[in-house]
């Protein structure tokens, strides 16, 4: 369990809003807040420019909120991690008690206002997605088990299927498809982060599928869920959130990431670390164009569906 009081750290200098805003964790709120739009203007029904800004903005802060609540409770391994130590409560910036509070105010104030901006069931499904994260994957999954990337990425799937109710007001299966290709995605992309990782998670005493089941096995399972990524990502060109350009752009970025996967399945350690897993790292940066890209074409179908030029007609 997280040592949740613990502050002994002494403040280098008073925290500025800058430190207070990498609380928030900004690259994931880019993220949360890209396939969130895409699932806002992907949905069948127009949205007023305003109520989608809103919408959008309040969604961010949720994001946001998670994060901050994740820093305040994992404090005490980001301090360990190398990757992590600079965070603003290890590195002594900001109080835990301090992201705690923000995390909470935040939370309350974002559940609330897309509630009032859009429909209650958008921001119920807000208040779910932010105890998704918060308790069942931080606090629970992620020191428990090596599936915590595998049940815990459903919160970053969340996005996108809040949009779409933020305009819709109810559900559909597209949304749903646009949650199953981030969660199906999310497993071959930080487990190939925790390839060149491992030595981070060994010492926080994380149970990433390296640290349990080690790295030939870990290999194994990025291309497994590559594969299967691989196959719902062309099957849902052929749904409503599909058309060439969605086909185009899911053939192309499969037939690398695939590539990627059995490059990754094929290599051995000592190769790898002969080369400071360069082939880990490259697929690890291609994945984060992967889902980019996936959604940009969802988007650009979406947009020119008015003009008889999006999906498939």
């Amino acid at each position: 369990m997280s040592d949740v009081s613990y502050n002994t750290d002494i403040r280098e200098h008073e925290a500025g809003f800058g430190d207070y805003f990498a609380l928030l964790k900004p690259r994931v709120m880019s993220l949360v807040v890209f396939t969130a739009l895409v699932g806002l203007l992907a949905a069948p029904v127009p949205v007023h420019p305003m109520i989608g800004f809103c919408a959008i903005l309040f969604i961010a802060i949720g994001g946001g909120a998670s994060g901050a609540l994740n820093m305040w409770w994992d404090a005490d391994i980001d301090r360990v991690m190398k990757r992590t130590r600079n965070r603003p409560i290890p590195a002594g910036k900001v109080e835990a008690g301090e992201a705690l509070a923000l995390g909470l105010a935040l939370s309350g104030f974002s559940v609330v206002m897309l509630g009032l901006a859009t429909n209650i069931f958008a921001g119920a499904f807000l208040a779910f997605t932010i105890f998704f994260y918060v308790v069942i994957y931080s606090m629970w999954l992620k020191r428990s088990t090596p599936q915590n990337i595998v049940i815990g990425g459903a919160a970053g799937a969340f996005p996108p299927v809040i949009g779409w109710i933020a305009a819709t007001g109810g559900m559909a299966v597209e949304p749903w498809l646009m949650f199953a290709l981030i969660f199906m995605w999310t497993p071959p992309h930080f487990w190939s982060l925790a390839l060149f990782m491992r030595s981070d998670y060994d010492d926080a005493g994380v149970p990433m599928l390296t640290v349990t089941h080690g790295r030939r096995a870990t290999r194994v399972h990025i291309l497994v869920y590559t594969v299967l990524l691989a196959a719902l990502s062309l099957g849902a060109a052929f749904s409503g959130i599909g058309g060439p350009i969605y086909l185009t752009v899911a053939a192309v970025m499969n037939l690398l990431f695939l590539r990627g996967a059995v490059r990754i399945w094929r290599r051995d350690e000592r190769t790898a670390e002969a080369d400071d897993f360069a082939v880990e790292k490259g697929f690890f940066k291609l994945s984060l164009l992967y889902l980019f890209l996936h959604f940009g074409a969802i988007l650009a179908e979406a947009l020119l569906k008015p003009y008889g030029l999006g999906g498939w007609g």
